[in-house]
């Protein structure tokens, strides 16, 4: 909801900027005075991959399609992100999918749909089918961010992982705005009034910063298909935030999207409240894990020595 208001006089790319600039600085500031220790170099090739998928990728395409969309729908459409982690959940972790779980993924998937307004040609005010299509493939990078972080998950800390995610996050949107991507520039950072700068860090802290390392720190202990079905929560939220604070409103077919979102809410809630955790570092198939290492230019470097 904040973002959205921001949008309003902020171009996405210059947002995203700011609040990055906020939450990275404010995460090397408490890695500075603790005992953290940063993960061992064979780990940094992964973890800035990952950091340029998520949040560099992610909220650069999320940023864009919320501005073309409102903040109401912008929410409901993330609730297709457990439907999307379950599928890569089930393909690379191999984690167990009962019948029940995919009914009630789908039934969150059509209200997605219906939220969407396909049928209507996605065209409703508000909403312009480019920002939805920007927005689900933000959502679909997002799923395969949660579903490789998992890997990492216990292998470093997360406050060290998060804080080096969100630095290349940070330069892959200082890249984009160098070259002028979106019609947007570093220019366009230099004359931001002092008042929105504030509005952006605070931003920045909260949702990077603070939601970042606590969702690193839960994926130690749930399976990422359990983490990914309470994303279904954000819609309640976010639906009524945007409606009372920014008065926006749905059509009679995306309150009944909305409706069987909550549904699915509801369904999810009750199938995973007694899903047990996985080991710290458990969960991905060797094969998988072994890729994601495999192409490390540390990786690479051991391999030329141990043949020399």
């Amino acid at each position: 909801m904040v973002n959205k208001a921001l949008l309003a006089s902020l171009p996405p790319l210059t947002l995203l900027f700011l609040e990055l600039a906020s939450s990275v600085t404010a995460l090397w500031a408490i890695l500075s005075f603790s005992r953290v220790q940063l993960p061992p170099p064979l780990l940094l090739w992964p973890i800035v991959a990952l950091g340029v998928l998520n949040p560099g990728i992610v909220y650069a395409l999320a940023l864009m399609g919320l501005a073309r969309v409102s903040a109401s729908v912008t929410t409901l459409l993330w609730a297709a992100e457990p439907a999307m982690i379950l599928t890569l959940a089930a393909v690379m972790l191999r984690e167990p999918v009962s019948s029940r779980l995919l009914m009630v993924m789908a039934v969150g998937f059509v209200g997605v749909l219906l939220v969407a307004d396909l049928a209507g040609g996605g065209d409703s005010g508000q909403n312009s089918p480019s920002g939805v299509v920007l927005l689900l493939l933000a959502v679909l990078c997002c799923a395969f961010y949660t579903v490789l972080s998992r890997a990492l998950s216990g292998s470093a800390d997360p406050l060290a992982i998060v804080a080096i995610q969100q630095t290349a996050g940070l330069a892959w949107t200082a890249a984009l705005l160098a070259a002028r991507f979106d019609n947007t520039g570093m220019s366009d950072v230099i004359a931001i009034p002092t008042s929105q700068l504030a509005t952006a860090a605070l931003a920045g802290l909260m949702y990077y910063a603070i939601a970042y390392w606590l969702y690193l720190t839960a994926l130690r202990f749930v399976p990422a298909a359990v983490a990914g079905a309470y994303f279904n929560a954000i819609p309640v939220f976010g639906v009524g935030l945007a409606i009372v604070f920014l008065g926006e409103s749905l059509t009679t077919l995306q309150w009944a999207g909305a409706v069987a979102v909550m549904l699915s809410v509801a369904g999810l809630a009750n199938l995973t409240s007694n899903a047990g955790a996985k080991p710290i570092g458990g969960g991905m198939d060797g094969r998988w894990k072994a890729r994601l290492l495999a192409d490390s230019p540390f990786e690479q470097k051991a391999k030329r020595r141990d043949f020399e």
